[in-house]
C-alpha cells in the first residue's frame, strides 16, 4: 500500500528548506530530523549572505540559483519547497518562474504573507537601514572593530521608540553589538535585512502565488504580525490552504516544532496526492 506521503510514481517526495533573513539553515534541524524519520530525503540550503555562502551579496537570482543547486543534489523524483519568511517569499518566487523544474509538487510557505510590495516591508526595510547605519556609528565611535559573524542588532518593530541620536533615525539604546566567541551559526548583520527586502519590494508576493502551477500551503503562528495578508494569498492561489498555529509567532517552526511538523507531514502527504 502507497503511504500518504508517497508519490504516485513510488518515490518519496524530497524537501528543501529555505530560512529566513539573518539566520541559516541551522533552523530546519528539527524539521530535517522529523522528514528524514519518515523516509524523506532533504537538504536546507544556505541563501546569499548567509551561513556558507556568507561572503555573497543578497541577491534573488542568488537565491534562485541555491534552490537550483539544492534540488539537483537530491534524487531525481518530486521535490517540495518549504520556506520561512524571506525563504518563504524566496520559494514562492521561485516557484512561478516559468523554468522552475517540473519536478517541484507543492511549496510549505511560512510567515510571509504580507505583499512585500505592501507598507509594512517597506517600513520594515527603511528601520533596518536605520538599525545598519546606527551599529556603524555605534562602532566608530567606540572604536571597537567587531566581525561581522558577531555583530547583532536586537530590534522590535512594534516597540521602536522615537530616534534620538544617529543619523539615519535608530534609537542608539535599541542597538546591542555583542562580541559571542563561542556563536555556532554566522549571524549577518543588518545590511543583509536591506539588500534582502530591496530585492523583496520590487516583486509581489500575490503575483507569485497566482503564477504558481502547484498547491501552496500557508502556514502562520498566530501572533505573527507578518499574516495580515494572508486571505489575501489564501484567494490568490489555484490550489492553496491555510493553517494557523496557535501562541506561536514569526518563527514558527522554532517556536512551535511540534505542531509544525505535524502540518508538514499532512503538507507533504496532499503534494504527493495531488501530483
Amino acid at each position: 500500500m502507497m503511504s500518504s506521503n508517497q508519490h504516485p510514481s513510488g518515490a518519496r517526495t524530497s524537501v528543501v528548506f529555505v530560512h529566513g533573513v539573518r539566520s541559516s539553515g541551522a533552523i530546519w534541524e528539527n524539521q530535517l530530523a522529523h522528514v528524514r524519520d519518515a523516509g524523506h530525503e532533504a537538504v536546507a540550503v544556505d541563501l546569499p549572505a548567509h551561513g556558507s555562502r556568507r561572503h555573497a551579496r543578497f541577491t534573488m537570482d542568488g537565491a534562485f540559483e541555491a534552490l537550483d543547486d539544492a534540488v539537483a543534489t537530491l534524487p531525481s523524483g518530486p521535490v517540495a519547497l518549504v520556506g520561512l519568511s524571506l525563504g518563504g517569499y524566496t520559494s514562492l518566487a521561485w516557484a512561478a518562474r516559468p523554468a522552475t523544474t517540473d519536478r517541484l509538487v507543492g511549496v510549505l510557505a511560512a510567515g510571509c504573507t504580507s505583499d512585500p510590495k505592501g507598507k509594512p516591508v517597506r517600513l520594515y526595510r527603511d528601520i533596518a537601514k536605520s538599525v545598519a547605519n546606527a551599529a556603524y556609528l555605534a562602532r566608530r565611535v567606540t572604536g571597537r572593530v567587531v566581525h561581522p559573524s558577531v555583530h547583532r542588532a536586537r530590534l522590535s518593530v512594534p516597540t521602536l521608540r522615537p530616534l534620538r541620536t544617529a543619523p539615519g533615525g535608530a534609537d542608539l539604546s535599541s542597538v546591542k553589538i555583542t562580541p559571542d566567541q563561542t556563536a555556532e551559526m554566522y549571524r549577518p548583520t543588518w545590511d543583509v535585512v536591506t539588500d534582502a527586502l530591496t530585492h523583496l519590494a520590487g516583486r509581489s508576493s500575490i503575483a507569485n502565488v497566482r503564477a504558481a502551477r502547484v498547491p501552496l500551503w500557508f502556514v502562520n503562528g498566530a501572533r505573527d504580525a507578518m499574516r495580515i495578508e494572508e486571505q489575501r494569498h489564501l484567494a490568490a492561489a489555484r490550489d492553496g490552504s491555510l493553517v494557523v498555529i496557535p501562541g506561536a509567532g514569526h518563527d514558527v517552526n522554532m517556536e512551535a516544532p511540534s505542531t509544525f511538523n505535524r502540518v508538514l507531514t499532512r503538507a507533504l502527504g496532499d503534494f504527493a496526492r495531488r501530483a
